[in-house]
């Protein structure tokens, strides 16, 4: 089991919880490192387990499952976060991929789908429920932003910065004094939020918005 994909399950509804929790001990190569039932729980089980993937409700009490996402993808870059939701309100849906969130499934899905998805997830790869993606997709093409970097978190355009300046993960990881996979978490999100799919295009976008300018921001 030491390749297993460890999962933190976070929704307050403890009834609810319990039958995630369940349904994901059956499930092949995956284990359930913890659960929680608040957003501040959550952050403070998921800096203790580092887990792979943060299963997150988005409707609790407190700080809410959108709050919890934008603190554990700023705490924890390297756990993948998938929001389970009966929410259909894209602007939620956009809001939690904007958060951090690497994938959004509404409740009621199959235990099998469910999986399936954590291990995308786990993989660094994106998913929608299929009867939101469409709806996603033009919203995301209407609204697109002329700046590609806007997206991007600060922590985001200092890793972009270094990778236009030739350096590899793990150079990076020594200059901001971060580990290796953590920057290799930080450097997929980047990719995404560019839409771009390597680290040369990346450090041409870097490159055209004079990130490898040393001369920014005092």
């Amino acid at each position: 089991m030491s390749d297993a994909i460890s999962v933190l399950v976070v929704d307050d509804h403890p009834l609810f919880r319990q039958g995630v929790v369940n349904s994901l001990a059956t499930a092949s190569g995956l284990v359930v490192a913890g659960e929680a039932s608040s957003g501040e729980d959550a952050l403070r089980l998921a800096r203790e387990l580092l887990p792979d993937v943060v299963l997150l409700d988005i409707s609790m009490p407190g700080w809410g499952g959108l709050v919890t996402a934008g603190k554990l993808s700023t705490a924890c870059p390297a756990s993948a976060i998938v929001m389970l939701t009966v929410s259909e309100d894209k602007d939620k849906l956009l809001a939690a991929f904007k958060a951090g969130a690497r994938a959004y499934v509404l409740k009621g899905v199959s235990a099998q789908e469910l999986a399936d998805v954590i291990h995308a997830a786990a993989r660094g790869e994106a998913y929608v429920s299929p009867s939101l993606a469409a709806e996603m997709l033009v919203t995301l093409t209407s609204t697109r932003s002329a700046d590609p970097l806007q997206e991007l978190t600060d922590r985001e355009r200092d890793i972009l910065r270094l990778i236009g300046a030739g350096l590899t993960n793990r150079e990076i990881g020594k200059e901001l004094c971060l580990s290796e996979k953590t920057i290799k978490h930080y450097v997929t999100n980047i990719l995404q939020k560019l839409q771009v799919r390597s680290r040369v295009e990346a450090a041409l976008i870097a490159a055209r918005h004079r990130l490898d300018d040393p001369i920014r921001d005092g």
